[in-house]
């Protein structure tokens, strides 16, 4: 299996985290009962963390696919290099990093950091549609 296709499948762990991080803290706020009822009822009102961490798996979620796409495009079409390598990398590493930011909710350095994830995806995409 090629590097990038590692960091697709840690990037694939990283959102099942997403997906897990809002659930158990909206399970904090709402109790266990709650969690396993209907569900017929609004429920209390998101806390600020939760939210924050539900707007940071939508985030992820709105670049997973086109990130899934190019590596598995490279992958493909054997146009693995070290820009993909990084690219993928990158992308992965300031995923990892903008949780936590957006969590705190610290605001111009986790839109920095979204944007060192969208430079990696770009990498990807300049190895597919140039080289």
């Amino acid at each position: 299996m090629t590097p990038e296709l590692t960091i697709l499948g840690w990037t694939l762990v990283l959102a099942l985290v997403q997906i897990m991080l809002p659930s158990l803290f909206r399970t904090r706020e709402t109790g266990a009962a709650y969690n396993v009822s209907a569900r017929d009822g609004a429920g209390p009102p998101v806390g600020k963390i939760t939210g924050r961490l539900q707007r940071a798996q939508a985030n992820l979620f709105e670049t997973l696919p086109l990130f899934a796409a190019a590596v598995l495009i490279i992958h493909v079409t054997a146009q693995e290099s070290s820009l993909t390598l990084y690219g993928a990398a990158l992308y992965l590493a300031a995923r990892v990093i903008y949780v936590p930011l957006y969590a705190f909710g610290i605001p111009v350095v986790r839109t920095l950091v979204w944007l060192v994830s969208v430079a990696g995806l770009l990498m990807l995409l300049w190895a597919i549609l140039v080289h």
